[in-house]
């Protein structure tokens, strides 16, 4: 067999380039090679000799991976290439080489890659007699369509352009649940004005919330049809963007025939259509006039276009409609899909569905084994912990799985209780959700769950394997995985709602913190401490309750606790508080407000101790000045001038020792004033204020092992480990046989302004007085005693 050699270097090629890619290439020191390509990222002039390939390649990866430097925790999804995929990017690369061929083997190429694709794909989906528009835009095929349609209702409008639309114009109708933005954007391409856009809304009585309205369209058509509107193109679902409901397509089909109107049919449920055990209502969409598909996120395949299966007899419109194009290369966009139907094969695209679709159907039976979970047939009935708000009527197929955790409404609560909950309750409940569902993805990141918004239900946790699974390689595992973690995290859910209301109410029962009413906070709520100093301007009251609380969070931060103190969210309205997080059965709800109010009441008071030792220092300082200046003029009249003298002063206290009377100071920071130093000669020991007791940051005391902020007793509590239990127990036995403990000499609020000698603990302001050698030691001796009648012996020194 004659190869190609083009084709086999271009092969290699791709191999060697998904290797660099995927494993970051065979450089031996790749943190040398990644600072050196990113400093060459930096936009400048080109190399004159140009690059090699593989540096090339490195660069690309570099860049790639260049934001993942930073030692941060990432939880993104990272897809996963197989060789299929390999089969997609090889596919972009022959459409390059192929269009330099001569034109004739081009057409005769492109022809036979084109109408295989389009009959495969026809036969998999069970769309006979259709013809397939390739685009990389998924809502390309639908305006495309939308041409089409208009040039077969307006004869004229080759010719006359967008004035025979002042005739009758036109109206597209769409479903309330279709993907925003797609009615706007149509008009927008189609130089339609808004008015040609009819929004139906869904069912409001009977049958699925999620389902249009089809006796409403009715009657919107009949009453456009009455005013001279032409009804153009009606655009169903069958598999809704939001919880994956399909529209009743069989009666919108009939009544499409009934009024002239094209049905174009749009959703992640047409993939089951390559099942044979399909729901009835999703066979109905074999007899819509076109439908898209995107077979890029279902099978696993990057970079693949998506397609418009249509019906049309008439090519020349679809030319002008730009279904089919005369240029060969528009063509080509069909070969990545080519290589890759064939390398999966039928049996193996079938395979991939089916799995998406079992993988639901798991979660779905998992779900329905929980008392808290309940289906879309029970949800009518009443609210359940969560609400599976899953497959409708006879949908048993549907990939998409949409749960959500509700309101628990007859449990018993060991703290508070969720009935007659304050106003706001929908958004506490959507931001429990959030958070819910970030948990669930970082535990479980193969699962692919994400966020959906419900305009009935509300914010829910959305499962779609069709759409993840082939990327991401989710297993049945992974489900079950899924299912676990959601069941450890109900209960924390269901705490944190209970213990909400309780957590307010001890919040408003102390003065000096107020309760922040923030319903996007996914946790226990935010409290704010307010300092008590009502004469401070509103500029410093801020800047005071900033700080305050700033200082709190540290504090909240380093205690010895399960929950977690942030700022808020990043973007969150309100700024200068303590966000406290999710809460567990056991949390004493009234201890960690009374801690907190403690903890503030600390800060605010050391605050204004310092702030007021300032004045207090400077005033001492300045008295302290004063009276040493008085001293030693006292001093100095008592000596005498000839005592000043250097030679004749020390000859004169040779013969006549001069005994001073002027007594030493000290500064008491507490009391701001001077003493005398004598109750310090004569009690031997320096005295001073007693130390006021710390605040209690506890309202009881905790037990062996025992978390801050647990309840004792309680269910939920963590049992003692051993290591634990030691040191606690140590502590415990001091607590209950206070062991003996030396008492400092010098107390934090008193200092002296004078120097100290080693000897004693205190030393007079005034200057030394002269004395002889003997008389020296002899009040050194008396100053201290031997250690057999020394007091401090009696106290443990």
């Amino acid at each position: 067999m004659m190869v190609d050699p083009t084709l086999a270097e271009m092969g290699k090629n791709l191999n060697e380039a998904m290797k660099i890619l995927e494993d970051g290439g065979k450089a031996s020191d790749p943190d040398a090679d990644r600072r050196q390509f990113s400093r060459s990222s930096i936009p400048g002039p080109l190399q004159g000799d140009g690059q090699d390939v593989a540096s090339i390649l490195q660069l690309v990866q570099n860049l790639m991976h260049e934001d993942e430097e930073e030692d941060k925790p990432s939880h993104r999804r990272m897809q996963n290439v197989g060789e299929q995929g390999h089969m997609a990017l090889l596919g972009h690369s022959l459409a390059a080489y192929i269009s330099v061929l001569d034109r004739e083997r081009l057409r005769k190429l492109i022809t036979r890659i084109a109408s295989d694709t389009t009959l495969w794909l026809c036969r998999l989906f069970r769309y006979e007699s259709g013809s397939a528009y390739y685009h990389e835009d998924d809502r390309e095929g639908l305006l495309k369509v939308c041409r089409l349609v208009i040039n077969t209702r307006y004869e004229d409008y080759s010719t006359e352009g967008y004035t025979v639309l002042n005739s009758r114009q036109p109206v597209i109708y769409q479903s309330a649940t279709c993907r925003p933005g797609l009615g706007q954007h149509l008009c927008s391409q189609l130089a339609l004005p808004l008015s040609s856009l009819c929004t139906v809304p869904c069912n409001t009585m009977f049958g699925s919330q999620h389902q249009m309205d089809i006796a409403l369209l009715d009657k919107l058509i009949r009453e456009d049809v009455e005013t001279g509107k032409l009804p153009l193109l009606l655009i169903a679902n069958a598999g809704t963007p939001g919880a994956g409901h399909t529209d009743k397509l069989g009666r919108l089909k009939e009544l499409c025939e009934q009024y002239g109107m094209w049905l174009h049919i749009e959703g992640v449920n047409l993939a089951t259509l390559a099942l044979w055990d399909v729901s009835s209502p999703v066979t109905a969409a074999t007899r819509s006039d076109s439908m898209t598909l995107t077979l890029g996120p279902w099978l696993g395949l990057p970079a693949v276009p998506a397609v418009t299966l249509y019906r049309h007899e008439d090519p020349a419109l679809s030319l002008a409609a730009g279904l089919t194009s005369s240029q060969p290369v528009e063509k080509l966009r069909a070969l990545p899909l080519w290589l890759s139907l064939q390398y999966l094969g039928h049996d193996g695209i079938v395979e991939k569905i089916r799995h998406a679709v079992e993988l639901s159907q798991q979660l779905l039976e998992k779900l329905k084994t929980l008392a808290s979970i309940k289906t879309s047939d029970e949800l009518d009935s009443e609210i359940s912990f969560v609400d599976a708000l899953t497959m409708v009527e006879d949908e048993l197929n549907s990939p998409v799985v949409v749960f959500r955790f509700s309101q628990e409404t007859s449990a018993e609560s060991s703290g508070g209780s969720v009935e007659g909950y304050f106003a706001g309750e929908r958004e506490v409940l959507d931001s429990l959700n959030r958070w819910l569902c970030e948990q669930l993805a970082q535990l479980v990141p193969a699962s692919g769950v994400d966020i959906v918004e419900l305009e009935d239900e509300g914010t829910c946790v959305r499962f779609t394997p069709l759409m993840t699974a082939a990327a991401l390689g989710t297993q049945r595992c992974d489900v079950d995985l899924l299912v676990e973690r959601l069941t450890e995290l109900i209960p924390v859910l269901n705490c944190t709602l209970r213990l909400r209301l309780d957590f307010r109410e001890e919040v408003y029962r102390h003065s000096a913190l107020s309760y922040i009413e923030d319903l996007s906070w996914p946790g226990l709520g935010a409290v704010r401490y307010e300092p008590r100093v009502e004469e401070l301007t509103d500029s410093k009251r801020k800047l005071e309750v900033e700080k305050i609380n700033s200082e709190l969070l540290v504090k909240l931060g380093d205690l010895d606790a399960d929950l977690i103190f942030s700022t808020g969210l990043e973007f969150g309205p309100e700024k200068d508080c303590i966000f406290i997080g999710m809460a567990t059965e056991d949390l004493d709800v009234a201890e960690l407000v009374d801690t907190i109010a403690a903890l503030g009441r600390d800060i605010e008071e050391n605050g204004r101790l310092l702030e007021n030792m300032t004045e207090v220092v400077r005033k001492g300082i300045q008295e302290a000045e004063l009276q040493l200046q008085k001293d030693n003029q006292d001093k100095l009249m008592e000596e005498g001038v000839l005592r000043q003298i250097p030679l004749v002063g020390s000859v004169l206290n040779w013969f006549s020792p001069f005994q001073s009377t002027v007594k030493g100071r000290t500064f008491n920071l507490a009391a701001g004033s001077l003493d005398s130093t004598e109750p310090t000669y004569s009690m031997k020991a320096q005295t001073g204020g007693l130390a006021s007791p710390e605040t209690p940051t506890s309202s009881a005391k905790r037990l062996p092992g025992q978390r801050l902020f647990r309840r004792e007793g309680a269910g939920g509590s963590d049992s003692h480990s051993e290591t634990s239990s030691v040191g606690q127990a140590e502590d415990f036995s001091r607590e209950r046989f206070p062991q003996p403990t030396t008492p400092s000499p010098v107390p934090d609020e008193a200092v002296s302004v004078v120097p100290e000698s080693p000897e004693i603990p205190q030393v007079p302001a005034e200057p030394e007085p002269t004395q002889e050698k003997g008389e020296v030691g002899t009040q050194e001796k008396e100053r201290q005693p031997d250690g057999q009648d020394a007091p401090v012996e009696e106290t443990g020194r």
